[in-house]
């Protein structure tokens, strides 16, 4: 495989630049030993959390706990539940979402919690998305993304980003909370860039495929027109490749066919639209390529499991 380029550094500059979350709540949390928190499930989420003072134990599932100390900061991309504990005797806890807070906007809130001994300090957030390079992009980072503060790539960017995520979220004022989202749109970025800097490798996904210099050229093709009459011989072109090494690099790389991928992507924009738009599965039928309402909502309901209606009747605000 050829080693990530300029092109290909461009190309994945280009995607984070457009990254976009949304949903963001925020809570400053002022821990005293012993405590243990349980932080919830919640899909199509990305949490992170800084740590400002002290220390604690990330734990996800039954993965070996990821210790953090005062200027670490960790992600935990795949909506996955997840626990905070100062020490390995300390939990279960209970749900942080249960547990008294000061709330000084609806979207911010001071939680003090735990025992009479020493004290972490955090700044966790919950970032929801529904954009389809943020879905895939979090479908191929770790479990748990953690970042040192003494990283280079992070300590000074890091901190700068969360002073002004703070003064948004302290002082309201009009806007703010936009203002809030999109420097966790920039925290979130500068995690990823920080991972990469460090030289960690993704597995194979989106994120692997973006940084290949040929199937990148071919998943940005996908990604600029979703409902071109793509078929195995134009991507290959794309690439400048042959059909059969082309379908073999894109599958090593990617972890799916391109056929595979393409009607994934489709269906990812799909349900995004649908979640936020008044549009019909007979005009995104037409959009995403598909050649009758029919074969659409056919391919729909078996990638996201639910029909095109459903999903609309459940998201889409009224006028």
């Amino acid at each position: 495989m050829d080693a990530p380029g300029r092109a290909s550094t461009d190309r994945l500059a280009r995607v984070l630049h457009m990254l976009r979350m949304s949903g963001t709540f925020y809570c400053q949390a002022e821990l005293s030993e012993p405590w243990a928190l349980q932080m919830p499930a919640i899909a199509d989420s990305v949490s992170f959390h800084v740590v400002t003072a002290g220390t604690c134990l990330l734990r996800v599932a039954d993965r070996p706990p990821v210790e953090l100390r005062a200027g670490d900061l960790a992600l935990v991309p795949r909506g996955l539940g997840h626990d905070l504990l100062s020490d390995l005797d300390s939990g279960p806890g209970p749900r942080v979402d249960l547990l008294p807070q000061e709330y000084l906007s609806p979207r911010y809130s001071v939680l003090r919690y735990g025992g009479s001994g020493r004290t972490a300090q955090l700044i966790c957030g919950i970032v929801s998305f529904d954009d389809p390079a943020a879905r895939e992009l979090m479908r191929t980072l770790p479990t748990v993304l953690s970042i040192s503060g003494d990283s280079p790539a992070a300590a000074s960017s890091v901190r700068d980003t969360l002073r002004l995520m703070a003064g948004e979220l302290v002082r309201p004022q009009p806007g703010g909370e936009a203002v809030a989202t999109r420097l966790a749109d920039i925290l979130v970025v500068q995690a990823i860039r920080a991972w990469i800097a460090e030289g960690e490798q993704p597995a194979a996904g989106w994120l692997r495929g973006i940084r290949d210099e040929r199937i990148g050229l071919a998943l940005e093709a996908i990604h600029a027109e979703p409902g071109r009459e793509w078929n195995l011989e134009r991507l290959a072109q794309v690439a400048a490749m042959s059909r059969s090494s082309f379908s073999v690099r894109f599958t090593e790389t990617v972890g799916e066919s391109p056929m595979a991928y393409l009607a994934r992507w489709r269906m990812s924009i799909a349900e995004s639209r649908l979640r936020r738009e008044h549009v019909t599965a007979a005009g995104l039928a037409t959009q995403l390529g598909y050649r009758s309402e029919a074969a659409f909502n056919r391919a729909f309901t078996r990638i996201v499991g639910r029909t095109p209606g459903s999903v609309a009747r459940d998201e889409v605000p009224g006028p």
